[in-house]
């Protein structure tokens, strides 16, 4: 079976290690997954008085959402929780109410950020806002990883072979609950 998979990463920065991160997850990916980022910088901050007439923007990141088997958080942590930008994301995609795009979709977290606790904090708080507009959670291997600032080349490809080792098993684990899930 073939599956899309929605990755939604929490950083805007262009060189962002949660960008890299999401392509070197993408590159790790099984046969018959393909992973695309979903672009949120273009998202209007969330209004309900929208709800009627979304942005077309909104409309995009909705139907790449609805069109997905799974969708994957990348994200860093700000302040001991996710980016405001990756916030309003999840508002704009999962309104009007009751009308979620993540509805019944599966659900990975991944987290990196350079303390030392790897950005948990966020991955919590993406575990504590998804349930009710979102389907079921992946929960062990849980990822939260720190000190990435060498782990990329200049290209953007991994250079630490036991982060390609992690990597590795979290997609693979990730992947067989989309499959799961999706059955």
């Amino acid at each position: 079976m073939s599956y899309k998979i929605a990755v939604i990463v929490g950083s805007l920065r262009r060189e962002s290690f949660n960008h890299q991160l999401a392509q070197a997850l993408a590159k790790l990916a099984p046969q018959g997954f393909e992973l695309a980022i979903s672009r949120i910088d273009d998202l209007p901050l969330y209004n309900q008085d929208d709800d009627k007439a979304q942005a077309p923007s909104v409309m995009r990141l909705k139907g790449e959402i609805t069109a997905a088997q799974g969708v994957l958080f990348v994200t860093p942590e700000y302040n001991r929780s996710i980016p405001g930008v990756l916030k309003n994301a999840i508002d704009v995609a999962s309104r009007p109410y009751g009308k979620s795009s993540f509805l019944d979709k599966p659900i990975g977290i991944i987290s990196t950020s350079p303390g030392p606790l790897g950005g948990v904090s966020a991955a919590k708080h993406l575990q504590n806002i998804m349930p009710g507009i979102a389907g079921p959670i992946l929960g062990p291997p849980e990822t939260y990883l720190n000190g990435l600032g060498d782990a990329f080349d200049d290209k953007g490809a991994l250079t630490k072979e036991p982060l390609q080792k992690v990597l590795q098993q979290y997609i693979d684990a990730f992947a067989a609950f989309i499959d799961k899930q999706n059955r």
